[in-house]
């Protein structure tokens, strides 16, 4: 089941990681003392496989060279190739956090991510590559007086 989540290091091409980055948007932002880059307004991040739709792109190295992102949107999305294979990951929430010092992937609210036929819901969605640990959440809902307990949800279909 582990599988079905988003490892974007673990399963993306190989080869993507040696392309360059190439960002569209209406504005950027670079503070070059925090090291950061902020994008707006119909962003797109390709890269190689890879690609990005979001309203607004951050992106932070921290002082070890590890790069930070986070993209937010009404959904922001992702697709890209997984490796050896012709099947895509893909993605969406409101918010999407990737970690590149602990190699850890956060969906937040209304996510989503699909591998292949394999689909999975939650509220939130994360992916350790370094630990190959996933895990979806889903909060519990006030509806008046009463409380509904989220849920998650995952469809794995059989292998031909």
């Amino acid at each position: 089941m582990l599988a079905i989540f988003m490892p974007q290091l673990a399963f993306s091409e190989l080869a993507d990681s040696d392309k360059p980055i190439e960002i569209e948007a209406d504005t950027m932002t670079i503070e070059d003392t925090k090291n950061t880059s902020t994008y707006e307004g119909d962003v797109i991040l390709t890269q190689g496989s890879l690609i990005i739709y979001a309203d607004k792109l951050i992106i932070r190295e921290d002082r070890q060279g590890f790069q930070h992102s986070t993209s937010i949107g009404k959904p922001t999305t992702f697709k890209q190739k997984m490796e050896g294979s012709d099947e895509y990951i893909e993605g969406k929430a409101l918010r999407i956090e990737y970690d590149g010092h602990m190699d850890k992937i956060h969906l937040y609210e209304e996510a989503f991510v699909k591998r292949g036929d394999d689909e999975v819901w939650g509220d939130y969605i994360m992916y350790d590559a370094t630990s190959e640990f996933a895990q979806a959440l889903s909060r519990k809902d006030s509806d008046g007086e009463n409380k509904k307990k989220g849920r998650t949800k995952a469809i794995i279909k059989p292998k031909k």
